[in-house]
């Protein structure tokens, strides 16, 4: 049986800034910060461990494909469909951010639904 250390708190918490890091495109008035955040996080951390190389990466991905869903709406702005999904997109990336960084806290390895696996 293979024994699997546990994670550390810092491993835990750096894994959880990845994914709550996306939330600051929110607040911040930079474009692209909910993208360019975690991947600064990301690029940083990343040696440091695996659990949070892989939810960086997650993270990244994540975002990456709402930023393409997003943009893919905005055409449908024009026949008023647009409108309501760019609402559903951004309910549905903060409610998957807060779980995502709660499952890393906890130190679970979590995988968001709709995302493309552009960064392997």
């Amino acid at each position: 049986m293979e024994v699997i250390s546990p994670l550390s708190y810092d491993e835990k918490k750096w894994a959880m800034f990845c994914h709550l890091s996306a939330l600051s495109g929110l607040v911040l008035p930079i474009p692209f910060a909910s993208i360019i955040a975690p991947l600064i996080i990301w690029s940083i951390k990343k040696e440091e461990s695996g659990f949070i190389d892989d939810q960086g990466k997650e993270a990244l991905n994540f975002q990456i494909s709402m930023m393409i869903y997003m943009l893919c709406c905005i055409p449908l702005v024009f026949i008023v469909i647009g409108i309501p999904l760019l609402a559903g997109l951004a309910i549905l990336n903060v409610i998957l951010v807060i779980i995502a960084s709660v499952k890393a806290n906890s130190g679970e390895n979590y995988r968001y639904p709709l995302a493309m696996k552009l960064i392997q």
